[in-house]
Formats: C-alpha cells, sequence, structure tokens
C-alpha cells in the first residue's frame, strides 16, 4: 500500500517542521509542549537517544524547538499547535440546564439520523464512551433528585415535632421543604459539576455537543481557525526543510483531513519541495462523518485518500476505548474508491509495546490511554512518535513497506455518503 517514494523523501531528515492539532482540549496548549518534553525524556531514556526542548522558533501561535539525536544522526524540529482550545472553553461555558438541554438534543442528533446504531457495527467502545456522560449526567440528576427528597423529608419530620398547626404552618412546612429540597439539588448538581475532572461527564457531553450541533458540518469559527493553520503548513511547505508533519489527535485528526485537503486543492504542496506526512492518532472520525450534514468531511475524506502529495499513516490501538481502533476512517465513512492509497492503518498495540506492569497500571484509565499514542512506551515497536517527530527518516521512509493491520475494518458503514458539490 502506498507511493513509490521519491529521493526527497528517501533522504535523511535534517530539519523538520510539525504541525500539532489537538482534540476538543479547552487546556492551553503549553499541555502538549510539557507532555512532549517529560515523555520525551523518558522515551529517550529507554530507547538510547538524545533529545532537549527549547522555545518556538516557528513563529506561529505557540510552539516549541526540538534538537534530538536519533538512530546516530542530528534532526532539529520546530512544533507549532493549532490553537483552537479558547473556542471549545466558549463551547463549554453552558450554564447546567443548558447541558441537559444539549443531552437531549445531541442524543436525538445520533439516534434519530440512525448514526448511533451505525457506530455501535464499528466499535463499542467509543460508542460507550460517548453514552457515558449521558448516563452519567443522568446519574447525577438523579441522585439530586434523591437529595432534595432527603432534604424535605427531613424537614417534614422536624416540622412534625414542633407542637404547632393550622394552614399558616403547613403552609410555611410546605414552603421550606420545596426550597430546601431545590437547595440541596442544585447543590449537588453544582458539586459535580466542580468535580468533572475526576467525572468527566459535563467535558464528553461538551465535546459530543459541539461535534453534532451542526450535524457533522464544522461552526463558521471553527472553519475560520482551520483555514490559518492551513496558510502556516502553506508557509511551511515554501521553507528549507526536509519534512513538513501534521499530526491531528482525536478530534484534531478530522480537522487535520480537511485542512490538508484544502492545502493541496489550493495547490500548497510544490513538487520538490518537503515531504508531507499526515499522521492521524486516536481518531474518533466516524463520530462525524457518519451525521448527516458531514459532506464536506466525506468530501475531504474521499480526496485526500488518493492523493499521493502526501504519506498518510492512521495508528490506533484496540486498548484505546475511545477511539475507532483499526477503522479505516476513508472506508467506514462509505466514501472509499478505486483510487485510495491512504490511508496506512497500523495498530500501536498496546499491550505489547507495553510492559505488562505498564499496561496494567494504564489498562483502566481510559482518558490517559487516549492520549498514549504522545506518550513512551517501554517495550517500542514501529510506531514510535518520538523517533516519528524528531527522527532522521520520513514518515514515509519509515513506514516504506509496511503492511496494514490484518485486523483492520475496511467495510462502508455508515448511512450517508453524499458529499459537497465541487
Amino acid at each position: 500500500m502506498g507511493k513509490a517514494l521519491s529521493d526527497r523523501e528517501r533522504a535523511r531528515v535534517r530539519r523538520r517542521r510539525v504541525f500539532y492539532i489537538p482534540g476538543y482540549d479547552p487546556i492551553h496548549p503549553r499541555r502538549y509542549r510539557e507532555l512532549y518534553r517529560k515523555e520525551g525524556a523518558r522515551q529517550a531514556a529507554i530507547s538510547g537517544f538524545d533529545i532537549a526542548l527549547r522555545p518556538g522558533q516557528g513563529g506561529g501561535a505557540y510552539g516549541w524547538h526540538v534538537a534530538a539525536r536519533i538512530e546516530d544522526a542530528p534532526v532539529e524540529a520546530d512544533f507549532e499547535v493549532l490553537v483552537w482550545s479558547d473556542i471549545v472553553r466558549d463551547s463549554m461555558s453552558s450554564s447546567i440546564p443548558a447541558t441537559y438541554w444539549q443531552l437531549l438534543r445531541t442524543a436525538w442528533t445520533y439516534i434519530a439520523s440512525g448514526a448511533l446504531r451505525r457506530l455501535m457495527w464499528l466499535r463499542k467502545g467509543p460508542v460507550i464512551a460517548a453514552l457515558y456522560p449521558v448516563g452519567m449526567l443522568l446519574l447525577q440528576l438523579l441522585l439530586a433528585g434523591l437529595a432534595g427528597w432527603a432534604v424535605a423529608a427531613l424537614i417534614g419530620w422536624l416540622a412534625g415535632l414542633v407542637p404547632l398547626a393550622g394552614p399558616v404552618w403547613a403552609a410555611a412546612v410546605l414552603a421550606a421543604r420545596v426550597f430546601a429540597a431545590i437547595l440541596a439539588a442544585v447543590w449537588l448538581l453544582r458539586w459535580f459539576k466542580a468535580q468533572d475532572n475526576r467525572f468527566y461527564a459535563h467535558y464528553l457531553m461538551h465535546d459530543y455537543a459541539y461535534t453534532a450541533q451542526a450535524r457533522g458540518a464544522n461552526p463558521p469559527e471553527l472553519e475560520a481557525r482551520m483555514a490559518a493553520f492551513a496558510d502556516r503548513i502553506a508557509e511551511a511547505l515554501r521553507e528549507d526543510v526536509d519534512e513538513v508533519l501534521v499530526v491531528g489527535h482525536s478530534s484534531g485528526a478530522h480537522l487535520g483531513v480537511s485542512v490538508l485537503a484544502d492545502l493541496i486543492r489550493a495547490g500548497g504542496v510544490r513538487k520538490g519541495g518537503p515531504a508531507l506526512g499526515f499522521l492521524t492518532l486516536g481518531q474518533v472520525v466516524p463520530m462525524v462523518s457518519f451525521l448527516p450534514e458531514a459532506h464536506r468531511l466525506r468530501e475531504d475524506l474521499m480526496y485526500l485518500s488518493t492523493r499521493r502529495e502526501l504519506t498518510w499513516v492512521d495508528v490506533t490501538a484496540p486498548g484505546d476505548g475511545c477511539a475507532f481502533a483499526l477503522c479505516d476512517p476513508v472506508t467506514v465513512s462509505g466514501v472509499g474508491t478505486d483510487a485510495k492509497i491512504w490511508p496506512l492503518v497500523i495498530s500501536a498495540a498496546f499491550t505489547q509495546t507495553l510492559s505488562p506492569e505498564r499496561w496494567k497500571e494504564l489498562r483502566w484509565r481510559f482518558f490517559r490511554l487516549h492520549f498514549q499514542y504522545l506518550c513512551a512506551f517501554d517495550r517500542p515497536g514501529d510506531y514510535d512518535y518520538f523517533r516519528i517527530t524528531a527522527g532522521p527518516r520520513t514518515l514515509a521512509a519509515r513506514f516504506e513497506g509496511r503492511a496494514p493491520s490484518k485486523s483492520r475494518i475496511d467495510v462502508p458503514a455508515s448511512k450517508y455518503t453524499s458529499v459537497r458539490a465541487a
């Protein structure tokens, strides 16, 4: 699978530009710099290479510079992050009642469109992850109701101990019970929201609601940010570097698909220029592409899967319950054609690339496992985030001749396969 490598792509990488597209994340992108610094040092100690970070030199909104010596070769890499955490934060500013309204609208979108049923055909893990915030928020509402009822019952019992009677007293007791019940329920719901860094119910609900609000279409503010990022990548492709590598994690994967499709359509990849690589990690593309109005994404998937201007490698792992593991995002979306050559779908194989002790430690930490692609492996295989982003070979050269995973799912599953008009 794939294309013949040009001499340029076979050459060793000395300078690389890396553009990282995060998923739905309200936290400042400095977290990704710190994650890279910490996990890069761990991987270097395990694998026996050198890697160091310093402030960015790329001129973008946020990034960092990496100097590494991997496979006995020095490499310089400048990282830049597509910053959309402010858009995410704005979308999460809903009140508690608004979040429950989002729950109803989002559930209706996925159920009424038939997308939920078809997603279940692929992988139950990410669908369960999508249903988790629904169940957790409903449980929180139930517990808040029970708390209100218990407080009201307690006040009623205490009032019964007071030797007073009459309609005025009864009305006062009823008002006190109702007020206390509402107060208790609201307090508990607010407490749950304040503890969401433990429960992730509100966070995940906002995530799926943001995807579903336009039934698969990108909101205008996100489209504007993507266009600006495509311009930054186009600038890098005109620089004197050996490779431009775009990395999309989680929902950042489908954003990367559209960014690169727009870039190539616009003629942003010049012949003889830097090699262009696209690495998607822990993708959740079907959560969007299966929705009725995802015409833009489906067209971009179909287009990008046929382009020889880039190398596209898709990495997931069955151990990641939040990703559509080993699901070919193009084919399952129903837009694969005879001209399709990408992506190369491979597994990070957590049960093999993590030691039994490390796997046991992480196995039930689902959110942490979803970020394992960006972290160190104590038994690294051919997927190694730090060798790919800071090593001396292009993405194309590193995976030349690599067969796709035998366990990949590459059958059409989406009800909606229409694309926007060209």
